[in-house]
């Protein structure tokens, strides 16, 4: 899984980081002129790479198009009041995703704890400046999520200071609700791994009073998932900004009921004194993230995708030409839904580590990252590929495959 999209080596390309950074002189005329901008990955010695592996965090998400770099570069020129951009582009996103608001947050993960945060202060100032201490303020404690469900994420959560309630079935859920219940949080990543679904979740929620959220950071495509939660009844949804919608990597979206997001906005910047003040997005941000958005809802999703399978197939075409290799291609159905391929090899015809030949891959010229696997086996992924990435990949990957032949 995923937790759920090489940027810096294209500073140079960038008109207003280049004008910025480059050196600048005096032509014959007198008139100020831009020099060679400068290449600040080489420069700190910053090792770039071809992204075979997926929207990793680590490997910084993804790469912003190039209509929400000029967008970011323009918004970097002008002043305006951050109270104000987040309405007006929360308004145009919750029209796109079927919400009634919206606010572009610092990550999936800042969504989570703000929302939360909007739930246990509604609109009353003291609440808000009191988080994380709850005791003594009147503030429901409790949040309750499947067993399932627990892999991490929920710290999003305990950092309002509520405690986390685990269940499995239903009848548990039901009897783990009481006056501290504050919230139900789902984790669609790991929906297949918990025993109550999306709508039952919702139904016990309903029929209890208490607001539901779901955690789908990753988890687009499909493009109709940024519709899908709202429309079935959360109250709350969230997600990543800067993986397959491609905004920037620090962004995310907090979406649901307005009464909610309004109250999720009193514990974020530009308001001090708030669990929120270190979550700052800033406007060129929040501009990027709708362009990003707007772009990803109205995109070719089938051209889109008959290019990563492309891709793919030649590059699973390069592997089982070597003797002993053999392919397949899965799509996971929760998160990071794109087409995946898995080469795997006979150790008694190919003699290589999987960790060997990834860092193979990734010490040759241009550097390569893909996932390892277990089982003399690796992963591969297409939809963070530059156009031609792929030839690249298909032929680094044969010849190190080739060379450990048995």
């Amino acid at each position: 899984m995923i937790n759920r999209r090489d940027l810096i080596k294209h500073l140079s390309t960038f008109p207003l980081l280049g004008g910025f950074l480059g050196q600048s002189s005096v032509d014959p005329t007198g008139l100020v002129t831009k020099g060679a901008a400068r290449n600040l990955a080489k420069e700190l010695g910053i090792r770039t790479f071809i992204n075979a592996a997926g929207t990793y965090t680590a490997m910084t998400g993804s790469l912003m198009q190039d209509e929400v770099v000029e967008i970011i570069q323009g918004a970097a020129k002008d002043f305006m009041m951050l109270d104000e951009v987040q309405t007006k582009v929360g308004e145009k996103i919750a029209a796109l995703t079927h919400a009634e608001a919206a606010v572009v947050t610092a990550g999936c993960f800042s969504a989570l704890t703000l929302g939360l945060a909007g739930v246990l202060t509604g609109m009353d100032q003291k609440k808000v400046e009191a988080l994380p201490h709850l005791d003594g303020t009147g503030m429901k404690s409790e949040v309750i999520i499947q067993k399932g469900h627990s892999i991490g994420y929920s710290h999003a959560l305990t950092n309002t200071g509520c405690t986390i309630v685990l269940v499995e079935t239903a009848e548990e859920l039901q009897k783990a609700i009481n006056e501290k219940t504050a919230l139900l949080w789902f984790l669609n990543i790991q929906s297949d791994k918990g025993q109550i679904n999306h709508q039952q979740w919702i139904e016990i929620a309903k029929k209890n009073g208490i607001p539901t959220m779901i955690d789908m950071a990753a988890d687009v495509p499909p493009v109709e998932n940024l519709w899908k939660f709202n429309d079935m009844g959360f109250d709350l949804v969230c997600v990543s900004g800067g993986k397959a919608m491609r905004g920037p990597q620090s962004a995310g979206i907090l979406m649901g009921k307005k009464h909610l997001i309004d109250a999720a906005r009193l514990s974020m910047p530009p308001r001090g004194s708030t669990i929120g003040r270190g979550m700052k997005v800033n406007k060129e941000e929040i501009l990027g993230m709708y362009v990003a958005l707007d772009n990803f809802v109205k995109m070719d999703h089938k051209k889109e995708w008959k290019i990563w399978e492309d891709r793919i197939s030649h590059i699973a075409n390069a592997a089982k030409s070597v003797s002993g290799v053999t392919t397949d291609v899965t799509v996971p159905e929760l998160g990071n839904h794109t087409p995946t391929l898995r080469v795997s090899w006979d150790p008694a015809k190919v003699s290589i580590p999987v960790k060997l030949l990834q860092e193979n891959l990734r010490k040759g010229n241009p550097s390569i990252e893909i996932m390892p696997a277990e089982n003399n086996s690796l992963t591969i992924t297409a939809w963070m590929l530059k156009s031609g990435e792929e030839k690249i990949v298909a032929t680094r990957l044969k010849e190190e495959l080739s060379k450990a032949a048995v």
